[in-house]
């Protein structure tokens, strides 16, 4: 049996909306306090569901994105769960907001009307999946790139038993939107998972496939 682990950040100065003040770019963001020890905790429930099922370490790999905190997240799991092979991979990273990435929505209402009304049209009409923010990506644009790493894993890692990844709200919903092949209604109606978030799809590369949710904040 293959296991797909989708893990989601540890709490960031982004969530806790800090990073209004500090503008950091969205790479540089970093885990609060109350972060850090999301990752303990769910390092040590990710560990105990290995022990739990004789899932080989030696066996396993963990991904993360480039950005701080889901290097910071993946470091800290680790240290509990001492996976030996991890990687890095840009295809994770999180979903590009552009121009909107920095502002508060009340700020994107006075600054780009136009653009805001155009995408609260397509919200209201379960069309969230394809709206392209200015100077980034849609979800669409985000899915596209998550179904091109799974076919790199099937191609490049299908030896790994386990396989986690550490990684971003978008990004992670749209690796279970492309593994499960949900539609984007689905994608428009269902929420990101939380910080720390953790699931586990058994059987991923096949037609058994399930989800398990491991925590949920």
């Amino acid at each position: 049996m293959k296991n797909l682990f989708l893990v989601r950040h540890g709490e960031s100065m982004q969530n806790t909306y800090e990073n209004y003040k500090l503008k950091l770019p969205d790479h540089k963001v970093y885990l609060t306090e109350k972060g850090k020890e999301q990752a303990t905790e769910i390092g040590i429930i990710l560990n105990d569901y290995f022990e739990e099922n004789k899932l080989d370490k030696d066996s396993s790999i963990m991904f993360n994105s480039p950005y701080l905190r889901t290097r910071e997240t993946s470091d800290i799991i680790n240290e509990i769960l001492d996976i030996k092979i991890r990687k890095e991979d840009y295809l994770l990273i999180e979903h590009q907001y552009g121009l909107f990435s920095d502002n508060f929505l009340q700020d994107n209402k006075k600054m780009y009307p136009d653009y805001f009304e155009y995408t609260t049209r397509f919200y209201k009409n379960e069309g969230k999946f394809y709206v392209k923010y200015p100077m980034g990506e849609s979800p669409m644009d985000v899915a596209i790139r998550t179904r091109m790493f799974l076919e790199e894993l099937k191609k490049y890692y299908n030896d790994y038993e386990n396989i986690l990844l550490v990684s971003h709200g978008t990004t992670l919903k749209t690796v279970e939107m492309n593994v499960f092949n949900y539609s984007p209604e689905w994608y428009s109606q269902t929420k990101h998972m939380k910080n720390c978030e953790a699931r586990v799809i058994e059987n991923w590369d096949n037609d058994n496939k399930k989800m398990k949710i491991l925590r949920k904040e």
